[in-house]
């Protein structure tokens, strides 16, 4: 099975994500080659599309914001989101399910 944009690690899931800031609306838009594509409606300063970023997922996952971590990236669109304690396929199902965000 294609990866994607997931890896595990220590029992941790990781997500390639390509983030777009200041979008109408904050949302997981699907994959996009080998990472995910969100949209966030944080501006890219001080932390907002991150801390965004990590809502977003958490809220599709069933988790809590601050249980995610930016572990790559954090100055980049290109970021890595860490998922600790988790299934791959809970997570890959979850986040590319097109049910609501």
């Amino acid at each position: 099975m294609d990866p994607g944009p997931y890896e595990t690690r220590d029992g941790a899931v990781r997500v390639r994500v390509k983030v777009v800031p200041g979008a109408s609306r904050s949302r997981v838009m699907g994959r996009l080659g080998d990472r995910l594509k969100v949209a966030v409606a944080a501006p890219p300063e001080r932390g907002a599309a991150n801390a965004e970023l990590c809502r977003v997922l958490a809220a599709r996952l069933g988790r809590r914001p601050a249980d995610l971590h930016v572990v790559a990236g954090a100055t980049s669109p290109q970021k890595t989101v860490e998922v600790p304690a988790a299934d791959l396929d809970e997570v890959r199902r979850r986040l590319e399910d097109n049910g609501p965000p």
